[in-house]
């Protein structure tokens, strides 16, 4: 635990493409985009020039404004260069206030874009103009929708009557490391109604629209995410019962740069009693260059169809490291429509192009310096990760030599690098730690779970971690004193990518010289679904397991006894896996076979007789929590009478006491699960809930965690102030988790928590708890929950660990909710 916090806050926002959570501020404000990529096509002086466009700046004469009275007619812009493609999701705009003195502002305005440069678009909104501002000072912020991918972005103010405007701004999102900047194909039946390209004899060419928006449709093709919407609004489906229709849909993908693909994403439903299915293959052909002819060998692609499950979901195809800048696809049907609502491609971005033109071309010698500085790079990267890794072992050695209980050394080493601040890797933000931060005893004082009386006591019981110093393992572990074991926060996730249960030294020695109890399964019998997640030496795959109920035998945990195959997720290790990732492995499998729980997924059997290992565990077919309440709305007569997917109060109760039961199951056995949240909960068609363990894998909540560099992902918005500033993670940090897990499922997981809070706010937000002064900021009371279970959430919440509930008590204390 002591080495985590200095790899701790070397952390780094994961990209993410769900419109949601796509929302960083690009850096108007901070000036990361700097004066020289603000360009306008006027100002009054150099004192409204558009270096003065920055929200909540008073710098010049406090704003952009350009000159003369704006007139209905014209079209005066600011522009801002990003730089790099860039997916846009919101912008906030302001007034010019100079102290008081100004009172100009734009009450509407429009937004061109470009990839280029060249070629400018018109952002068209769905409803209109966005609306801006009402006076000179407040911040106004408006959803892109749809979102745009663009590097430059020019905003042009509007106005109904002559008048003088002056603005400033912000744009929100991240970057686009899709790469891909246009794509071709067919016009659909369900129109691309937001594509940006020309429409040419019944093709669409060189535009992006729905297909790249970030929003994926829903299981019934015929409902959308989004409102006002007509049905079917979020797919693009082709029909091949039409004269003159061919058996495939062919499209052409083009991206900004060579790059080697490894695979290609495709959203898709699967409707198939209103004859909707998922492609039946596909083949990929490749461009090397622009200037170079397709490649003669294309990669084809068959699926597995599915007429059992009529869930829309992602097909992942293989592009097996194929070197392009155009990559051109025949999606084969599989029924009468095929209908997608997103596509991405997974690549690596190669330094000097992964192929250039004919070697006659004149290019290639301009490429040869780029080459060899990209390969000196590489050799002087390797050369300081090596250096890295050695003094990591050293330290990590040191470390482990040291007494177990906090002592002012270690404090010092958690909450301190080499200066007396911390520096987050995603800018700009910097911490200044409290002065009471560089004072170890002074921190002792504060923390009471640290102080000499918890030290004292953790053998006595509570929350304190037992000081193993103190005490001999027999009496920390086998008196009625729960020990809570605190873990290192990079070793958060496991081989498979999957979070890995935090277990106590003495049951994890106890299992590593144990057979493994799970029987052996035909992997035969496996047929792949999906691909889940993945981590660095494995994936976890949504399979059918053909004859499981038979091949477990009576007292199966398996619900459905009817069915000769079941849905089970399946963690493969993969053949590249290192020894120690292959040790893991097996000890993951160990630990999963402790538990026996109704409401925790079971590991139900393996396939280890050879490789690549697996552990089969449970999965339900209502998917996970997340998504399940997210598609919702709650029960009333409006849904009835509509006929739109809900649940009841009473549904939501008995979600939070099963999660209860589950982690009381966990904490007897001295577990810590450190990733409880909505999206490590799977439930079936009659609403029972399992906690499961691989959300973390799973690229659709990648904006739910936080990178540390090249190590591990934390869901910070989960963890306790203990977890994120001493990486300590024990059952008292689950219960904080469990608190933010009520939270989600009584708002139907519509928001992320803190939503309103960036992700180095949130860090700086657990500080504050740290701090215990009255400025932390707590998470609202949602509409939907009765105050008494708020007030247990915020006893979830509470800053000194004792004070906060035991499962076994939040238990007891909602089990009467669900009978009210």
């Amino acid at each position: 635990g002591t080495f985590c916090l200095f790899l701790g806050f070397c952390l780094k926002l994961p990209s993410g493409m769900k419109t949601d959570y796509c929302r960083d501020a690009l850096g108007m404000q901070d000036e990361r985009i700097e004066d020289e990529d603000l360009t306008a096509s006027s100002k009054w002086y150099d004192t409204t020039g558009p270096q003065n466009a920055r929200l909540h700046s008073e710098k010049g004469d406090g704003a952009w404004c350009p000159k003369g009275q704006l007139e209905p007619s014209d079209s005066q812009y600011l522009q801002i260069d990003l730089r790099k493609l860039t997916f846009l999701t919101t912008i906030g705009t302001q007034g010019r206030y100079a102290g008081g003195l100004g009172k100009e502002f734009a009450q509407l305005y429009r937004l061109n874009y470009s990839r280029d440069g060249v070629l400018w678009r018109s952002w068209k909104n769905r409803l209109g103009n966005q609306a801006s501002n009402i006076n000179t000072y407040n911040v106004v912020t408006n959803d892109i929708k749809p979102p745009i991918i663009a590097r430059y972005v020019r905003v042009i103010p509007v106005s109904r009557l002559s008048s003088t405007v002056c603005m400033r701004l912000e744009l929100y999102g991240c970057p686009w490391d899709d790469g891909l900047i246009s794509y071709s194909a067919p016009v659909p039946s369900f129109n691309d109604s937001t594509y940006d390209g020309v429409l040419d004899r019944r093709k669409l060419i060189g535009g992006l629209g729905q297909l790249t928006d970030g929003i994926t449709g829903k299981d019934d093709f015929l409902l959308s995410r989004q409102t006002n919407m007509w049905p079917g609004y979020d797919y693009l489906g082709w029909r091949n019962d039409t004269p003159g229709t061919l058996e495939y849909v062919e499209m052409e993908f083009v991206f900004d740069k060579p790059r080697n693909f490894t695979s290609m994403k495709v959203h898709s439903n699967n409707m198939f009693s209103r004859g909707v299915k998922i492609f039946s293959s596909v083949s990929c052909s490749f461009k090397p260059h622009p200037r170079l002819s397709w490649e003669a060998e294309p990669v084809v692609f068959n699926t597995v169809l599915d007429d059992r499950n009529p869930s829309a979901r992602y097909v992942t195809v293989p592009l097996n490291r194929r070197a392009a800048t155009h990559i051109r696809c025949r999606f084969y049907f599989a029924d009468v429509w095929m209908m997608f609502s997103e596509i991405s491609f997974q690549s690596g971005k190669n330094c000097a192009g992964a192929a250039a033109p004919s070697s006659t071309d004149s290019s290639d010698d301009g490429n040869t310096p780029i080459l060899i500085g990209c390969l000196v790079t590489i050799i002087l990267l390797l050369v300081i990760i090596i250096f890295l890794i050695l003094w990591c072992q050293c330290v990590c050695k040191v470390l482990e030599k040291a007494p177990r209980r906090i002592l002012d050394e270690d404090v010092t080493v958690r909450l301190s690098s080499c200066s007396d601040t911390i520096i987050l890797q995603t800018p700009p933000r910097v911490f200044l730690l409290d002065p009471q931060y560089q004072n170890p005893a002074a921190l002792r004082n504060k923390l009471p779970e640290l102080s000499q009386s918890a030290e004292a006591s953790a053998c006595g019981g509570g929350y304190a971690e037992p000081d193993v110093t103190q005490c001999t393992p027999h009496q920390c572990f086998n008196n009625n004193a729960p020990h809570y074991a605190e873990t290192d926060i990079v070793r958060l996730q496991g081989v498979t990518g999957s979070n890995m249960y935090a277990v106590p030294a003495l049951t994890v020695d106890s299992l590593t010289r144990k057979d493994i109890s799970a029987a052996e399964f035909p992997r035969q019998q496996l047929i792949f679904r999906e691909k889940l997640g993945e981590g660095q030496f494995g994936e976890v795959h949504l399979c059918e397991a053909e004859g499981l109920p038979e091949f477990l035998g009576e007292g199966s945990p398996l619900p459905d006894r009817d069915r000769r195959s079941v849905l089970v997720a399946v963690k493969q290790l993969r053949a590249d896996a290192t020894s120690q990732a292959r040790n893991d492995f097996l000890k993951e499998i160990k630990i999963m076979s402790r538990l026996d729980d109704p409401n925790i997924i079971r590991l139900l059997c393996v396939c280890v007789s050879s490789d690549p290992l697996c552990m089969v565990t449970e999965y339900m077919e209502n998917g996970d929590l997340n998504m399940f309440l997210s598609q919702r709305e709650i029960e009333s007569t409006l849904t009835h009478a509509n006929n739109i997917p809900s649940v009841s109060l009473s549904d939501l109760l008995h979600m939070a006491v099963q999660i209860s039961s589950g982690m009381k199951y966990l904490a007897s056995l001295n577990f810590v699960h450190r990733d409880l949240a909505t999206r490590n909960c799977l439930l079936d068609r009659r609403l029972t809930i399992k906690i499961a363990d691989f959300g973390m894998s799973r690229n659709l909540y990648s904006s739910d965690y936080y990178r540390i560099q090249g190590r591990a992902v934390l869901p910070i918005r989960w963890m306790a102030w203990e977890s994120i500033l001493l990486g300590k993670f024990t059952t008292a940090s689950d219960v904080w988790a469990f608190g933010v897990t009520l939270w989600e499922i009584f708002t139907l997981c519509k928001e992320q928590p803190y939503s309103l809070l960036s992700d180095e706010q949130v860090i700086e937000n657990s500080g504050e708890f740290f701090r215990n002064q009255g400025r932390q900021i707590f998470l609202y009371a949602p509409p939907l929950c009765p105050p008494s279970l708020f007030e247990l959430m915020m006893r979830c919440w509470s800053r000194n660990i004792p004070d906060r509930p035991a499962f076994e008590g939040l238990y007891q204390a909602l089990r009467p909710h669900v009978n009210q």
